[in-house]
């Protein structure tokens, strides 16, 4: 998942930050409130990670404005752990949820997991997703195609994941780009091409394929799919 951490202890947001990233997931991180609030007007992230106490905009305030101009992007704040009012004063807000500092990283990563799958939830009854005899577990990240478990690294599920929401649809590269990596991590041109192609060799062909098009980006199709008019915007490869 692309996680943006908002937290002006650097020392602190560091240890966050690798061990988010270690398990799997492409973070960000900011350190002044103002410049947050400014940030996410144009970058798109499946949670924010935001501490109270900022420079120049308080954690209550960037988050008020968040949802005053309708951003639902599911929101954790870091609280100290006697701060019963801010914990009181964030949910009223619209916080999702909050944990006390100092936290443990694995209640922290199990917090992040919980809110992205309340979050899936909403937009869909279950986090089972069923095409013929594919079946992806999202909530746990497991592929199965019929009785054969596919084990996917993190990033390889979150490419899937990003394929198959968009099923016969071209996803550009720069979309996959920025919802795989974050900004600070080194994406070079290739880095794409790499995780698609390692993809593809662990898809059964005879069902699932993933397309290239041509100066556009990559489509996911099922075998039945195939027939159906091409999408605009270049060649299949």
């Amino acid at each position: 998942m692309r996680i943006l951490l908002v937290e002006d202890n650097l020392d602190l947001a560091d240890s966050v930050v690798q061990h988010l990233r270690r398990t799997g997931n492409a973070v960000d991180h900011e350190a002044d409130g103002l410049n947050a609030l400014r940030f996410l007007e144009h970058e798109r992230y499946d949670l924010v990670l935001l501490d109270i106490g900022l420079p120049r905009m308080d954690g209550l305030s960037l988050l008020a404005e968040l949802r005053r101009r309708g951003d639902a992007t599911p929101v954790l704040m870091l609280t100290e752990r006697s701060d019963i009012e801010d914990r009181i004063n964030a949910l009223d807000v619209g916080a999702d949820d909050y944990i006390g500092k100092p936290f443990d990283f694995r209640e922290l990563a199990a917090r992040c997991r919980a809110l992205t799958r309340r979050r899936q939830a909403q937009a869909q009854t279950s986090s089972l997703v069923r095409i013929g005899p594919m079946l992806m577990d999202n909530a746990a990240r497991r592929l199965r195609f019929g009785d054969r478990t596919i084990d996917l690294p993190n990033r390889e599920y979150s490419l899937l994941e990003i394929l198959v929401g968009r099923l016969g649809q071209v996803v550009s590269k720069a979309e996959i780009t920025n919802r795989l990596f974050a900004l600070s991590e080194e994406a070079g041109s290739n880095t794409v091409e790499l995780y698609v192609a390692r993809l593809r060799k662990k898809l059964p062909q005879q069902f699932l394929r993933i397309v290239t098009v041509r100066g556009t980006g990559y489509l996911a199709e099922t075998l039945r799919d195939c027939a159906q008019a091409q999408p605009s915007g270049g060649a299949h490869e």
